[in-house]
C-alpha cells in the first residue's frame, strides 16, 4: 500500500487542493466504487449514474465543491453526487421533452405530487404517515415530493415506468389522506 492511500481523508483533499493528481487518484479509489454503488440505488440508468460520478470527483479535482469540514466526507461526497444525478435526470427529462415536442407530440405535466400531498395536509403526523407506507410508496413520495423529481424523472430514478410512479403516487396519497384527517 502506498504512503498516499495510508492517508486520511482530510490529507488527501488538502493535497488535491495543492494539486496532488495521486491523492486524487487514491480519494477515487476509496470512494468512487462505494459512491457508484449507493446512487445506482437511486437511479437505474448506469450511464447517468457513471456521469454523476464523474462529474463529482471533477468537481473536487476543480476545486468548485469544497470540503468544510463538517460532517464526513463519505456524506459530503454524496451529497455532490446526489445534486449531479438530479441535474442529470432533469437534464435527460429535458431533452427527452424536447424531442417530443420537436416530433410534434404535445406533452402536459400532471399537477405534481407534492402540490397534492400539501394540499391535502392540513393537520396530522406527517412523519408517522409516510413511516406507515410501504417501501415502494415511499420511495416514489421520497422522490416526487422530497427530492423535487418529476414523475418522469422519478420514474428514471427509481427504474420503473412512468405510469407506475403514477398509481404508486396516486395511492400513496389515499393512503397519506386517510392517515392525516
Amino acid at each position: 500500500m502506498s504512503a498516499v492511500s495510508e492517508q486520511s481523508d482530510a490529507e488527501l483533499l488538502a493535497a488535491i487542493a495543492a494539486g496532488d493528481r495521486a491523492a486524487f487518484e487514491a480519494l477515487y479509489r476509496r470512494y468512487g466504487p462505494w459512491l457508484a454503488t449507493r446512487l445506482r440505488y437511486r437511479c437505474a440508468d448506469s450511464a447517468l449514474v457513471d456521469d454523476a460520478v464523474q462529474e463529482t470527483f471533477l468537481a473536487v479535482w476543480r476545486g468548485s465543491a469544497r470540503y468544510r469540514e463538517r460532517g464526513d466526507v463519505a456524506g459530503w461526497l454524496w451529497q455532490i453526487g446526489f445534486r449531479r444525478l438530479v441535474d442529470a435526470i432533469r437534464g435527460q427529462h429535458a431533452r427527452d421533452r424536447l424531442l417530443r415536442l420537436l416530433s410534434g407530440h404535445r406533452w402536459r405535466a400532471a399537477p405534481s405530487a407534492e402540490e397534492e400531498l400539501l394540499l391535502g395536509v392540513e393537520h396530522g403526523d406527517l412523519a408517522g404517515a409516510l413511516a406507515r407506507l410501504s417501501p415502494e410508496l415511499r420511495a416514489v413520495m421520497q422522490a416526487t415530493v422530497l427530492d423535487g423529481l418529476s414523475t418522469h424523472e422519478a420514474a428514471a430514478l427509481l427504474g420503473i415506468p412512468v405510469g407506475t410512479v403514477k398509481t404508486r403516487a396516486m395511492r400513496a396519497r389515499r393512503q397519506l389522506r386517510g392517515d392525516l384527517t
